[in-house]
């Protein structure tokens, strides 16, 4: 079998024997014998067309081998292999057609949204990852040396999407790594990720950046399909489904109330949803509703960042949402607080100085517009769309708490 980037064909060589029946001197046969799986090759020869062929019908009867680079023949790594030992021999791991695709996919899915963000007029920004300070959490900061003093891997392009709505740029987006020094060893979780961020202005609410949300999947997900469809199907056993718009909308505290209802009580002792109450509420949605995904909305305030704009009427909420898919989340997204002077309020009440956060609180003093945006991770959302059971697979190379190696 001969296979690279395009698909595979068989290509055969039929011995020669002598009269005795014994096998004749054969080079190419001998040749074809010493091969290993794996072997970098090219072949010449002549195309037949054979109905009784699997592989398209179709092989190639030899002329000649030519080869470029040969393989060990004891290779590292099987089909049954755990995970972590095919990421320690990922180039081996990414020659198998099921996991090369899963690239070949997240290729097609970003270059559908890059076309609906060109052909909508958005402007691509690349973020800078060396900050002075956190964007989000103190306590998942990556420092690293920085000449004679400290700089922290970015955790979030969030302030730079902002001061683009600052500096009047409308509507931008943005693929790229985040850091986060979180010690999870879960399934859904990585000290380094791919970003899919987005902040437009002139918003009336966070229902217009779930909106444009929406969109992004569909127009992703149509073009996932339609030109890996078949593929997905033979190789992972999924019919992938274009979602239908609008997706259902629910509540936090209702989403939690439906989640009780099933008889599972989140155990946490702020707000928020845990990933259990995640998967109770898409099965909710699911038997209900027919769809894979959900956004949650109205998150309290409690457990948003302080630049979420709250309810004009209950400042117990906020303008924010997260989207469940398939009983994930994949990401957050809401309306940004865009007056300074509510702005340094939200920062005080969150035990924070304005202080220290003066670079950014400059943006709003120069005046910005109604905002919001979102950031969603890349890897889940191919990990559900395909069913792998972890993020690992769904990206190139994975960092880890214990990876930074191959």
């Amino acid at each position: 079998m001969l296979r690279d980037e395009s698909g595979a064909v068989q290509l055969v060589h039929p011995r020669s024997f002598n009269e005795d029946g014994t096998p004749a001197e054969d080079a190419l046969a001998d040749t074809i014998s010493g091969l290993a799986q794996g072997t970098f090759l090219t072949a010449t020869g002549e195309l037949k067309h054979d109905e009784r062929v699997k592989l398209g019908g179709v092989e190639i009867k030899l002329d000649g081998l030519e080869i470029a680079a040969e393989a060990i023949p004891e290779t590292p790594i099987a089909e049954d292999s755990s995970v972590d030992k095919r990421m320690d021999w990922r180039f081996l791991d990414l020659r198998v057609p099921r996991n090369s695709l899963i690239f070949r996919i997240q290729t097609t899915l970003e270059h559908a949204w890059r076309t609906y963000w060109v052909e909508n007029d958005f402007i691509e920004v690349h973020t800078p990852k060396l900050m002075a300070s956190a964007s989000e959490s103190n306590a998942e900061l990556f420092e690293v040396e920085y000449f004679d003093t400290k700089a922290y891997l970015a955790q979030s392009p969030q302030f730079f999407k902002q001061m683009a709505q600052a500096a009047g740029f409308g509507k931008i987006f943005e693929i790229a790594p985040s850091f986060r020094a979180d010690p999870s060893f879960t399934s859904r979780h990585a000290t380094e990720f791919t970003m899919v961020d987005n902040e437009i202005s002139w918003i009336d609410s966070h229902e217009d950046v779930m909106e444009l949300h929406e969109k992004l999947m569909v127009v992703g997900f149509q073009a996932v399909k339609d030109k890996h469809g078949e593929e997905i199907e033979k190789l992972f056993g999924i019919e992938l489904t274009v979602p239908t718009t609008p997706f259902p909308r629910i509540p936090l505290a209702e989403a939690k109330q439906i989640v009780s209802d099933r008889g599972y009580t989140v155990p946490r002792a702020d707000a928020d949803m845990d990933p259990e109450g995640e998967r109770q509420i898409a099965a909710y949605v699911k038997e209900t509703y027919d769809h894979d995904f959900v956004f949650l909305t109205d998150y309290a305030s409690s457990i948003r960042p302080f630049y979420h704009m709250r309810h004009a009427d209950d400042a117990g909420l906020t303008n924010s949402y997260d989207l469940v898919y398939n009983g994930v989340e994949i990401s957050t997204g809401a309306q940004r607080e865009h007056r300074v002077d509510v702005l340094e309020a939200q920062i005080r009440d969150k035990g924070m100085d304005p202080a220290e956060l003066d670079f950014y609180l400059d943006f709003f003093r120069y005046g910005v517009p109604p905002h919001g945006g979102f950031g969603m991770g890349l890897g889940r959302v191919l990990m559900l769309m395909l069913g792998l059971p972890n993020l690992r697979e769904a990206t190139y190379l994975f960092r880890g708490p214990t990876r930074l190696t191959p």
